[in-house]
C-alpha cells in the first residue's frame, strides 16, 4: 500500500448561511482546497453528507457536486454515516489513493441545515438513531446523550460543571477561529445558567445547527513535493468500527467501544499511541461526548474525562489539546462536514498556520468523529513529515 499524504484543505465560513445553497458551499469548500493543494485535476471525489434529502430535499450527490465542480466524468461517490460521513469519506479517500486505484483524491464533506425548522431539523438528525427502539419512544439526540451522561455521572462521579468546563474551553479556542460559527468565549456561570435541554444537559453544552463545508486533497506520499511547496502531512492511520445502533443494547452507555476499536486499529497502523499525540480533534456534540471520545481514545484512564477540561490538561497549553479549532460546540456542526473539518485544522495545525490558536511543535495528531451515539467511528493519525 502507497503511503499518502494530504497536500490541501479547504473550509468556508460556517453558520446560517441563508445566501448560499448546498452545492455553492460545496463547490466553495472544494475550490479552496484545490487552489491550495495546487494541482490541476482531480482523479476521484467522495463526498461525505448524512442527509441532503430531508435538509434541503436533494440526494445523488456524487453526480450533482461533479457537475458544479466541472469535474465530470471522473467517479464521485457520496458517503452516508450519520455525524461520521466526513470522517469515512476520508477513509475511502485513503484507500483509493493507498491501493493506487488514483493518484489525485478529493475528499469533501457538506451539510445545509438551516433551511428547515427546528422541528424538522431534529427529526432529520434522530434518523441517525434507531427508529423503532428510540425514536418512536420520543427520545431526541440530547435525551440519549442526557442518559450518557447521567451513567457516567453515576458510575464515575462526573459533575454538571466538568460537563460545563468542555464548553467553556471549546468556545475559549472557537474565539480564535475565524472560521467558527460561534466564534464567543463563554463563562463557567453562563453554561451553568442557560436553559436547559434535556438535564443534565444546558443549551450550552450542546453543538449547534449549521450549514458548511470542508474540502482535502490526498495524494501518493511520493507525488507530494510535485505538487505542494508548504509542509507536508501524512496519514499514517486510519481506523472505523461500528457498535449497536441503540444505546440501550450496551453493556455500558457510557463507554464508546466503536471508538475505542477504531482508536486501537489507527495506533497500530500508524505505529504510535496516546502518548504520542500533540492535539486531538473529536467529537463534541454534547459536552460529554468529548468526555467519554478522550477516554476512549486512551488519552486519561476510564471515568477521568470530566476532570481532563476542569483541569486545564485538554486546553490549548495542556498537556494534549482538545478541539482546539473550537469543536464541534464553537466552530459548528454542519454534520457530514465535521469529519473533513477535523482534518483541516489538523493540517493546518500540523504546518504551523493556525496563528494564535496554534499548538506549539505539534506534529502528529488524531481526528475523531463519530454517528449517533456513537454507532459508527472513523479516526484517523497525522503525521508532519
Amino acid at each position: 500500500m502507497r503511503d499518502v499524504a494530504i497536500i490541501g484543505v479547504g473550509m468556508n465560513k460556517w453558520g446560517e448561511l441563508w445566501e448560499k445553497s448546498m452545492r455553492d458551499i460545496y463547490v466553495e469548500a472544494a475550490l479552496l482546497a484545490i487552489e491550495d493543494a495546487g494541482v490541476d485535476h482531480i482523479d476521484s471525489m467522495y463526498v461525505g453528507c448524512m442527509t441532503s434529502g430531508l435538509f434541503v430535499g436533494q440526494e445523488h450527490l456524487g453526480s450533482l457536486m461533479a457537475d458544479y465542480l466541472n469535474v465530470t466524468p471522473i467517479p464521485a461517490t457520496r458517503i452516508e454515516s450519520a455525524c461520521a460521513s466526513g470522517g469515512v469519506a476520508l477513509r475511502h479517500g485513503f484507500i483509493e489513493v493507498g491501493s493506487g486505484m488514483s493518484d489525485i483524491v478529493l475528499v469533501g464533506g457538506v451539510e445545509k441545515m438551516c433551511d428547515v425548522g427546528g422541528g424538522e431539523a431534529t427529526y432529520a438528525l434522530s434518523t441517525a438513531a434507531d427508529q423503532e427502539y428510540e425514536c418512536y419512544q420520543g427520545v431526541t439526540f440530547p435525551g440519549l446523550y442526557a442518559l450518557m451522561a447521567h451513567r457516567h455521572m453515576h458510575l464515575h462521579g462526573t459533575t454538571q460543571e466538568q460537563l460545563a468546563h468542555v464548553a467553556v474551553k471549546n468556545h475559549d479556542h472557537g474565539s480564535m477561529n475565524p472560521l467558527a460559527q460561534y466564534p464567543f468565549k463563554v463563562t463557567l456561570e453562563q453554561v451553568l445558567s442557560s436553559v436547559m435541554i434535556a438535564d443534565p444537559l444546558r443549551i450550552l453544552d450542546c453543538s449547534p445547527i449549521t450549514d458548511g463545508a470542508a474540502a482535502a486533497i490526498l495524494c501518493p506520499l511520493e507525488m507530494a513535493k510535485k505538487f505542494t511547496k508548504k509542509p507536508v502531512v501524512q496519514i499514517i492511520g486510519s481506523g472505523q468500527a461500528t457498535d449497536t445502533i441503540a444505546l440501550h443494547t450496551r453493556e455500558d452507555m457510557s463507554w464508546l467501544g466503536a471508538t475505542a476499536r477504531a482508536a486501537e486499529v489507527a495506533y497500530k497502523m500508524a505505529g504510535v499511541g496516546p502518548d504520542d499525540l500533540d492535539l486531538v480533534e473529536a467529537h463534541d456534540c454534547f459536552t460529554i461526548a468529548e468526555i467519554c471520545v478522550i477516554e476512549a481514545l486512551g488519552l486519561v484512564d476510564r471515568g477521568q474525562g470530566g476532570k481532563a477540561a476542569e483541569s486545564g490538561l485538554t486546553a490549548l497549553g495542556g498537556k494534549i489539546p482538545v478541539n482546539v479549532s473550537g469543536g464541534l460546540k464553537a466552530k459548528g456542526h454542519p454534520v457530514g462536514a465535521t469529519g473533513v473539518a477535523q482534518v483541516v485544522e489538523m493540517v493546518e495545525q500540523l504546518r504551523g498556520e493556525v496563528g494564535e490558536r496554534q499548538v506549539e511543535g505539534a506534529r502528529v495528531g488524531l481526528t475523531q468523529t463519530m454517528g449517533g451515539t456513537g454507532g459508527s467511528t472513523a479516526v484517523h493519525i497525522f503525521r508532519r513529515v
